[in-house]
């Protein structure tokens, strides 16, 4: 989810994607008066053409999206640029980097119209309201089939498993500076080793051959034998850090549609993401901004999100396709952390873990 950042959505042209870009938010106007919204996000912000010009017709407002890079970079850059947004809104801050966005006072408070309708399980921040939950996924390792029935070898299902000899040279993952999911991952590690021995876990990663990539896009498109990009770059690494809900991706996009995933997921190496959207401090459109984050919510834009972005509704009673559900299942029992353990340790986790394994 919250994926994110993130999603094989990100890499396909065309298939219901908004396509928008902007420069800044000049034309966003002042008070609230302006017949433009701005949404500020990551790469992988897709959504359907009629439902987005569904929200344009009822509301007046016509939505303008500037993609900002992986979510880490996206959450980065609002922060540096908070007391004049790019934009009004931004969608794509995780669980991983929540309390980075709220310490720097990147939103302000606003109650989004169906909060009441969001699970309770992802609800946060309910004094104050600076950010509205709209999705869930698991950030777990995803396998290339084909490789390894050619090399008669079984697929990895553990964190455990995968500093094994059998597995070296075989995982890619994303930076857990840069990127939301190397973040997630490291998280993942750190919940399942804990504070005293996370660390001799990537030693023994690192050790074993993992290979580091800034961000998602490179690690699955480039880096990843299994995906569609990573065949046609005769990409070598058949293990990468991604999402549970990729290999419906894989099949959906697919032409002809394979009846199976090509790639699969390592179950025991998820980590659950939420991400949030909220109204930027600082919007020249304020009115709009909220207009927008309360069709976020609701069940139309909900049930949209899986094949568009390939997460999990957060809102009670929206429904997710067949395919989707078939090809890419939530985690059984994924790591997850408190926010408050995260902001706790993020920042030190993550100097410690550019010194063990970027150094």
């Amino acid at each position: 989810m919250s994926i994110t950042s993130r999603r094989f959505a990100a890499v396909v042209v065309g298939v219901g994607l908004v396509g928008l870009s902007a420069c800044g938010s000049s034309d966003s106007g002042t008070g609230g008066d302006s017949k433009t919204v701005t949404l500020v996000s990551h790469d992988s912000w897709a959504v359907s053409k009629n439902v987005l010009a569904a929200f344009e017709k009822q509301s007046g407002y016509k939505v303008r999206v500037l993609k900002d890079g992986d979510a880490g970079q996206a959450v980065n850059k609002a922060i540096l640029t908070k007391d004049n947004p790019q934009g009004d809104v931004f969608f794509g801050v995780d669980n991983t980097l929540l309390s980075r966005a709220l310490d720097n006072g990147l939103f302000q408070s606003y109650e989004a119209k169906g909060s009441d309708q969001v699970l309770p399980e992802y609800r946060v921040d309910q004094d104050k309201h600076r950010v509205t939950p709209i999705d869930t996924g698991d950030i777990c390792v995803n396998y290339d089939k084909a490789y390894f029935s050619k090399h008669d070898l079984t697929p990895p299902t553990s964190f455990d498993d995968l500093v094994k000899p059998a597995y070296k040279n075989l995982l890619v993952t994303e930076n857990a500076a840069t990127s939301s999911p190397g973040l997630g991952f490291l998280l993942g590690t750190a919940a399942k080793y804990g504070d005293d021995n996370w660390q001799d876990y990537w030693k023994k990663l690192k050790a074993n051959g993992v290979k580091v990539v800034d961000g998602w896009e490179q690690a699955y498109n480039e880096e990843f034998s299994g995906s569609a990009g990573g065949k046609k770059a005769k990409a070598d690494r058949p293990l990468v850090v991604s999402y549970a809900s990729s290999p419906p991706a894989e099949v959906i996009y697919a032409d002809p549609k394979p009846k199976t995933a090509p790639t699969g997921v390592a179950t025991g190496t998820c980590f659950r993401q939420t991400e949030y959207a909220g109204l930027l401090s600082n919007a020249k459109n304020t009115k709009g901004g909220k207009a927008f984050l309360d069709f976020l919510l609701t069940k139309r834009f909900q049930e949209d999100m899986p094949l568009n972005m390939f997460v999990y509704p957060v809102r009670k009673g929206a429904q997710v396709p067949e395919e989707f559900v078939k090809f890419g299942p939530q985690a059984k029992k994924p790591q997850t952390m408190a926010p408050d353990r995260i902001a706790d340790h993020r920042d030190q986790w993550v100097k410690s873990w550019t010194s063990l394994v970027l150094k």
